[in-house]
């Protein structure tokens, strides 16, 4: 329950609009407030969220959801959005189990009109509600909320420009430039106006005023006035020209926490016809000071102290992406071939400290995904060996571009999959349950599943001396394991794994980071007078036969756990593997079933989806009375 008196009495956008005009920066304070004091308890996305309190709040005052469709981009910016539209209690169990999701989820809500999590979606999807609002001939508004630099993304652009073609009427993107968009992602817009400046008479009459100018006294102060004005009017004009010549109407810049200005704007586009594009400009993590001096830092946080921002959790603990960076960062100095890309993801990567040392080979590319991966593959053409870090699940969408691009060629990039498994609270669309499926599919793909810190140090060693072709690794979000560094030195063995414990009643063969968790499993089985082997299988391709076969020796039956999809994953290809060299002992697969996970705690869905150590131990016990080859997913 919110503490705001006004907040305490919005439970619809109708209860919004029953508030004068003048009351409404009050009551955008108070949503502040109550964002501030539940995210210091459950993390989420703040910074986005407190810029866009004012824009909101203009926006379904003006606009009859739901009967006027807002898609919002990303959803990192739709947590007012929720609040005003019937969920302020629920809002207090925001991203836990059970609770309501960190973005608009269609299930949720009438006013989720489109489900996002991925960049970039909002101006296509809203296109097509605008088409089918058409088709059936009704007349509301449809509006496309796009921020956090997600309008620099190549589908963002594909969507303008069908929109352009269309001409619908009462179509409006809203572009929420809260500077990490047009100042930093797409500054290179301004080149656009060398269409312009490059004409011979432009040119001559800079030349003459410049010449001029040095010759009037203290000209030298003159000549930087003029450079000043002249960036000004780029500033000004390159968003008029390039949104107006793509068939959109440019307002704008409009200042996004000026309540009045937005509701007057936005109360006059009925008048105008075809698509609107509305620029408005808001101070991400505006009203919490923390989160303004440290935009980046603030954009997804866990639970951290309001009165200090900093983190809850332990300062000491080490975080895969950390030392990811650091190794990849020493790697660096002792090979001036290697270059790091990533997409808009330079702190989450752990590539600071990379981007840092060597500027002039780190490359973040903003949120285009399928550029990185064939820019990478230009670069390993040329002989470079580029590392790309990106998170599983945002890897998705490069995967016809490591297809075509890199793996059809032969080329050598290396990825590095991030946030691999189940993340937590930011839910389906962040967790990385796919990439063993995706990416054990292309051919010529070495994948590597590392248990620990060691050995992931170890495998990115390895993929630096891979020159044959792509690779990958993939590690879970959060805390290392503590392990021994000593032989962080000395590559892996390509295709090779190991025998961890020695047992002969079963094979229990372990994926990446369910290594530790297996291991713990087969000293609870051994409690009960079961011996079980324990493989970390550590390539997932290639497959390291020799030892699965020795694995399943004597008819023992074999489980695979990996945290990854059942369907295409690890114990598929074990299976086929065993299956081709004539050997029949039942191989049963502990994963995630044909579901989205939903968001909670990382420990509560591991649990949930068998992949503890407990229910590991649960789902070899049972087997023998099921036939059933896949096991997890909470059914036993």
């Amino acid at each position: 329950m919110s503490d705001g008196t006004t907040l305490d009495r919005i439970d619809s956008p109708g209860d919004l609009k029953k508030l004068p005009v003048e009351q409404l920066p009050e009551l955008a304070a108070e949503i502040r407030n109550y964002i501030i004091e539940i995210l210091s308890r459950r993390g989420g996305h703040l910074a986005s969220s407190l810029g866009s309190v004012e824009l909101t709040l203009a926006l379904h005052y003006v606009f009859d959801s739901p009967r006027d469709k807002i898609v919002w981009d990303v959803g990192h910016q739709s947590y007012t959005h929720k609040i005003i539209t019937g969920r302020r209690e629920a809002f207090a169990d925001l991203r836990t189990k059970n609770g309501i999701s960190g973005f608009p989820k269609i299930s949720e809500s009438e006013h989720d009109i489109f489900g996002t999590g991925h960049a970039c979606t909002a101006i296509s999807a809203a296109l097509g509600l605008a088409a089918a609002r058409d088709i059936r001939g009704e007349d509301n508004f449809v509006i496309g909320v796009v921020g956090d630099g997600a309008i620099s993304g190549g589908m963002s652009f594909e969507g303008i420009n069908h929109a352009g073609h269309l001409k619908k009427n009462r179509f409006v993107v809203i572009l929420n430039d809260n500077e990490m968009s047009i100042s930093k992602n797409i500054g290179a817009l301004g080149k656009y106006l060398t269409k312009i400046t490059t004409q011979n008479l432009y040119i001559q009459l800079e030349a003459d005023i410049w010449e001029l100018l040095g010759k009037v006294p203290h000209g030298s102060t003159a000549r930087k006035l003029a450079s000043r004005i002249k960036e000004s009017i780029k500033n000004l004009v390159v968003p008029t020209i390039l949104f107006e010549e793509l068939g959109f109407r440019y307002l704008g810049p409009l200042d996004g926490h000026d309540i009045p200005q937005l509701i007057e704007t936005f109360s006059s586009l009925h008048q105008l016809p075809g698509p609107v594009l509305v620029h408005v400009v808001t101070k991400k993590g505006k009203g919490y000071s923390f989160a303004e001096n440290d935009a980046e830092k603030f954009h997804g946080v866990g639970s951290f102290y309001k009165t200090t921002g900093d983190s809850k959790s332990g300062k000491g603990v080490r975080k895969y992406s950390k030392v990811f960076g650091e190794a990849l960062t020493a790697m660096a100095r002792e090979d001036d071939r290697i270059v790091a890309i990533t997409a808009a993801m330079k702190e989450g990567t752990g590539l600071s400290c990379f981007a840092k040392e060597f500027p002039d080979r780190f490359f973040d590319v903003g949120i285009s995904e399928q550029h990185a991966v064939t820019f990478a593959a230009g670069l390993a053409r040329e002989g470079m060996k580029p590392f790309v870090a990106i998170y599983s699940t945002f890897l998705q969408r490069g995967f016809d571009q490591i297809i075509h691009d890199v793996a059809l060629q032969k080329l050598p990039v290396r990825f590095i999959l991030d946030r691999a498994g189940i993340v937590g609270e930011d839910g389906p669309t962040h967790h990385g349950t796919f990439d063993l499926s995706y990416m054990g599919m292309v051919p010529g793909m070495i994948v590597m599943a590392p248990a620990d810190e060691c050995e992931m140090t170890r495998m990115l060693l390895t993929a630096r001396s891979i020159d044959s072709g792509p690779s990958a690794i993939r590690f879970p979000r959060g805390s290392v394991a503590g392990v021994d560094m000593s032989k962080s030195r000395e590559p892996v063995e390509i295709g090779k794994g190991r025998f961890l414990v020695e047992g002969a009643d079963m094979a229990l063969i372990a994926v990446g980071a369910m290594v530790g968790t297996v291991v713990e499993a087969a000293g609870m089985l051994a409690s009960k007078g079961i011996e079980a082997s324990v493989i970390d299988i550590r390539f997932v391709k290639p497959l390291d036969a020799e030892l699965i076969i020795e694995a399943a020796s004597g008819d023992r039956p074999v489980f695979v756990i990996e945290e990854n999809a059942i369907s295409g994953g690890t114990g598929d290809a074990v299976a086929r593997l065993l299956s081709e060299a004539g050997i029949t002992v039942p191989v049963k697969r502990i994963g995630i079933r044909d579901v989205f996970v939903p968001q909670g705690r990382r420990e509560e869905l591991l649990d949930e989806q068998g992949l503890t150590a407990g229910r590991i131990v649960e789902a070899v016990l049972s087997s023998a009375s099921s036939s059933d080859p896949e096991t997890g997913g909470g059914s036993r």
